[in-house]
């Protein structure tokens, strides 16, 4: 495998119809990819604005949708791996979808999906109580796939808050993390970074963590500030609120480097604690 590559991280400002925003994804995939991104990556929920009534207004079948034919098809005419955002997965339950991430190889074909793990019922005040529960159907699996580079694992949104899923893909060999997250402008100026920053010195791997831009008209109005953190906990690209692509090169030589000089793997005391992968019941 290479030493590096450039990662991309498409922050993009969602329209209200998904005809546009497929439109302008495969423009800023084409972008991503002529500038040497060889791993791009959509936000959370690119299809509609963020709101359940815009969700089951554009979910659809997968794999027979349009946009899962769109994401394989930007997949291989770009030449990329293409972690495809997340889009509402229609489930043949009225008023229920998945929140689905698929992922596609440089040939357009599907490498592998994840759906969200831990669904969102909050109160944070007026305008934000939130209730995923009611209409989100969680998924019940760890996804991480093997590129080109390297092992990535998965994760949208609220999976950020949980080291114990990212400490699995850790011990799973995955070197990148990959995180879809449209937070809010109440959780994404105290949360955002800190989280990216602790699941990457957690876990001694790069952190990518991509939402859409802020749109005032949306009726959930999302934090942007989408990023890439190395394993040293240092944020070394990233982007304010507004439409842009972030560029990062993922550098594998200093990934070793790190771990070399905290060698945390040698010192964690596995007689006292673990982690258990329940998925396969094997510790970890």
């Amino acid at each position: 495998m290479a030493s590096r590559f450039k990662l991309a991280l498409v922050q993009m400002l969602v329209e209200r119809t998904k005809e546009l925003n497929h439109i302008k994804a495969k423009k800023l995939i084409q972008e991503a990819a002529k500038k040497g991104a060889k791993v791009v990556v959509l936000p959370e929920f690119f299809t509609s604005w963020c709101d359940p009534k815009f969700f089951l207004e554009v979910m659809e079948p997968v794999p027979k949708g349009p946009t899962f034919t769109l994401l394989s098809e930007a997949a291989r005419e770009n030449e990329i791996f293409l972690f495809g955002g997340t889009y509402p997965e229609a489930s043949g339950k009225s008023e229920m979808f998945g929140n689905l991430c698929n992922i596609f190889n440089p040939r357009g074909e599907l490498i592998g999906q994840h759906r969200k793990t831990h669904l969102f019922d909050v109160d944070l005040g007026p305008r934000l109580r939130i209730t995923e529960s009611h209409n989100v159907i969680p998924g019940n699996n760890f996804t991480s796939v093997t590129t080109d580079y390297c092992k990535i694992g998965v994760g949208i949104c609220l999976d950020l808050r949980f080291p114990e899923m990212a400490r699995i893909y850790g011990q799973r060999g995955c070197n990148l993390l990959i995180y879809m997250g449209a937070f809010s402008r109440k959780t994404g100026p105290v949360h955002w970074d800190v989280l990216s920053k602790a699941r990457a010195v957690d876990n001694q791997v790069y952190v990518a963590s991509v939402g859409p831009a802020t749109d005032e008209r949306s009726p959930y109005v999302t934090w942007g500030h989408s990023s890439v953190v190395n394993p040293w906990g240092e944020i070394i690209a990233s982007c304010e609120s507004e439409e842009a692509i972030v560029y990062a090169d993922i550098d594998f030589d200093y990934l070793k480097e790190v771990r070399r000089m905290l060698p945390i793997e040698n010192q964690r005391r596995n007689d006292l604690y673990t982690t258990v992968d329940l998925t396969n019941g094997t510790p970890v």
